[in-house]
């Protein structure tokens, strides 16, 4: 008895963790935003007297830029994605059929003044249906570069989070940048980034209010309609 209640009860808590992943909001997959440190560097021994290091090195007349693991980049965010579809469909088809007999041996022809057949088809079909999505996201947010490719391009992440009395925005930021479309200020636009994954969530009673609840989840997740 003991053994069957254990196993309800595991079968009872799969269930309810299931329903109350089943319908939560989609999340986007943005790289690991946790703080980047720099490398520590061993200083290379230079035989020749250089000053030159590779791994430090920064261009004397150049704007400050992101180019090393842990520098930090600023990130315009103007994302803009519109769509609409529109079809249009038209079918017709008529037809039509007549036949008459006009005279028979033996038979009077007022007998066969009757003696006709007609028919009339006609087919019909018209569908009209159209799409239309609009999404518009604008904000900065500071990353930081987390890894430095062999071509030379930059793997940046950022996460802002803004608390305000009892709720909580967070921003999430991850993408592929190459050194060439930063600009002077040290500044990238995220249309210039590649692989960008971009999460806005809220947390707290506002963001709360706007989710199912639990129980009607685990419902929802089992009785969809």
């Amino acid at each position: 008895m003991k053994r069957l209640t254990l196993i309800l009860g595991t079968l009872l808590a799969t269930w309810l963790v299931a329903g109350c992943n089943a319908t939560l909001f989609p999340r986007a997959e943005v790289a690991d935003t946790a703080p980047v440190e720099p490398p520590v560097l061993e200083t290379p021994r230079v035989a020749n007297g250089s000053i030159y290091q590779q791994a430090s090195y920064r261009p004397l007349f150049e704007d400050h830029r992101a180019r090393h693991v842990g520098d930090i980049i600023v990130v315009k965010i103007e994302e803009k994605i519109s769509a609409s579809s529109t079809a249009t469909s038209s079918v017709e088809k008529t037809g039509a059929i007549g036949a008459s007999i006009s005279a028979l041996p033996g038979i009077p022809t007022k007998a066969l003044a009757r003696a006709t057949a007609t028919g009339n088809s006609s087919n019909t079909f018209e569908g009209t249906g159209s799409s239309e999505a609009s999404n518009d996201f604008k904000g900065s947010i500071s990353a930081t570069v987390s890894r430095v490719l062999p071509n030379g391009h930059l793997l940046i992440t950022g996460e802002k989070q803004i608390g305000v009395n009892a709720a909580v925005d967070v921003l999430r930021f991850s993408g592929q940048v190459d050194p060439r479309s930063i600009q002077p200020g040290n500044t990238v636009l995220s249309t210039q980034i590649a692989n960008v994954r971009v999460e806005q969530r809220g947390r707290g009673q506002q963001a709360e209010a706007q989710v199912i609840g639990w129980l009607a989840r685990v419902f929802l997740s089992f009785f969809p309609l």
